[in-house]
């Protein structure tokens, strides 16, 4: 829970400087504890979304830069690679991706590695409360990829793609 501010602000700057410390000790604690819920190993950020790559890449301004975030647990059919075809559903779930995350800020939350060896990020998506990447399985627009050691949620997603393949969701019935 966040510290109430007082019906006064102090005057003096030692009054100041202790508002300021109360206010950023219980902004970090109060974040700290949201993160744990659902932060696995290294962290959270909230970004800008630059661009959207594919169904499972996008560009992100993280740290002042426009950096590439690829999703952590999800494969799309290929609709952007150089010198190869659209793959079946994947321009499908390029759609998708955009639809739920052009234009807006979503939040990182990232596993024991946070790239890749090509420098992307690696992160799970969250729109909101939403996790993305689950989403995308369960909608049949992508197939789980398990990349150690980053498999905190790769049970959870093998069950996800599972359903969606059982109930001939997206790809599963379209490829």
């Amino acid at each position: 829970m966040s510290p109430r501010l007082p019906r006064r602000l102090p005057r003096s700057p030692a009054g100041l400087l202790l508002l300021v410390v109360v206010l950023a000790v219980g902004w970090y604690t109060t974040r700290g504890a949201e993160d744990r819920d659902r932060d696995p190993a290294g962290g959270s950020a909230t970004v800008k979304v630059d661009r959207v790559v594919d169904g499972d890449t996008a560009k992100v301004f993280y740290d002042g830069r426009s950096e590439y975030v690829r999703y952590i647990g999800v494969d799309t059919p290929e609709s952007v690679k150089p010198d190869s075809p659209v793959e079946c559903y994947g321009e499908e779930a390029k759609r998708f991706n955009a639809g739920r995350i052009a234009g807006g800020s979503v939040r990182l939350v990232f596993d024991r590695e946070r790239r890749d060896r090509y420098g992307r990020l690696l992160a799970y998506v969250y729109v909101g409360q939403e996790l993305l990447n689950a989403e995308i399985l369960r909608r049949g627009y992508g197939t789980t990829l398990e990349v150690a050691p980053n498999t905190s949620r790769a049970d959870r997603f093998a069950e996800i793609e599972a359903e969606a393949r059982r109930a001939g969701r997206g790809l599963w019935s379209a490829c």
